[in-house]
């Protein structure tokens, strides 16, 4: 196995990659599986040691339309190498938080990659990574909701494909991403199939990523084999001041202050929002109603 990150992980982009990154979905190539921590012996050993507060287990079950109900599990007491047969055989999906603080010989290949990255979208300068190792069975989807941090979702292993929607008021309300963002609700949205004529559509193979504009909802479903891939939150300092900004529009909107569009605000009156946001997390006016999931199954025998 080698981790050598020297050699170039992301190729170079086309004009047109360069010019719609963070603007509208992108794919590109990525490197990152030749580094050899994404195979089974490798996954199956961080699985044994990984700390069991950042392990997340889910099992989702959709009715006709595609909407998605959640059960959240525990590993059990089976050892990793059982965890990723446990996987491959069911629809379930393994989430291992903080992977760019918790597997060793990844956080420098994260930030090769993103200074790379950086390279070819000039003026990209994240101030934050934080990294999620994402392992599914042949037949798991996951549903339709947005993430509050910009992402990039590079693939590993099996076949994937992806519906990207747009960030509009249709597909992700503002109100939506303000319980988000007060942890109100979790990253799941209300879905219907009648959405996905707004969607492009990309199938991921090993060896590309996809990337799309803040906040934009999206919806996975597996195509072929067991799936590995590696997702990067990542916050700019645009990020971070328009995510406040809806943080403080959730406060105000509940006091019945009038609240503007988000796409009408401009980048100082969002400044000035992010900074009221600070005052308001301190002050702790709405409670954390998504902090403790129930556990509903364990993973061992779980199948389709």
């Amino acid at each position: 196995m080698t981790t050598n990150v020297t050699d170039r992980l992301i190729p170079a982009w086309s004009a047109e990659q360069k010019r719609d990154f963070r603007k509208a979905p992108i794919v590109f190539g990525h490197r990152l599986a030749e580094t050899g921590l994404f195979d089974d012996e490798a996954l199956a050993a961080l699985l044994d040691r990984y700390p069991a507060e950042l392990y997340d287990i889910n099992l989702f079950d959709y009715d006709d339309e595609g909407r998605a109900s959640m059960r959240t599990g525990v590993r059990g007491r089976l050892p990793g190498e059982k965890v990723l047969e446990g996987i491959k055989d069911g629809r379930v999906w393994v989430q291992l938080r903080r992977v760019e603080q918790h597997y060793e010989g990844l956080a420098p290949v994260i930030h090769a990659a993103f200074r790379e990255i950086s390279r070819e979208a000039p003026g990209f300068r994240p101030v934050q990574l934080n990294g999620q190792l994402i392992l599914s069975a042949p037949q798991a989807k996951v549903p339709f909701h947005a993430d509050a941090p910009g992402v990039c979702l590079f693939h590993m292993r099996g076949r994937k494909r992806i519906w990207i929607y747009p960030a509009d008021e249709a597909h992700m309300p503002q109100t939506g991403m303000e319980d988000i963002m007060l942890k109100q609700q979790t990253e799941d949205l209300p879905y219907n199939r009648g959405m996905d004529a707004a969607a492009q559509v990309f199938d991921l193979t090993p060896g590309m990523a996809a990337t799309w504009p803040l906040h934009a909802p999206h919806r996975i479903e597996n195509q072929e084999g067991f799936n590995v891939s590696l997702s990067v939150d990542y916050q700019t300092w645009g990020t971070r001041i328009t995510n406040g900004a809806h943080y403080a529009n959730g406060i105000f909107r509940r006091k019945g202050i009038p609240v503007a569009a988000m796409d009408r605000t401009p980048m100082p009156a969002r400044t000035a929002l992010w900074a009221a946001s600070l005052a308001l997390k301190r002050a702790g006016l709405v409670e954390d109603k998504i902090a403790n999931l129930d556990r509903s199954f364990e993973l061992d025998g779980v199948k389709t």
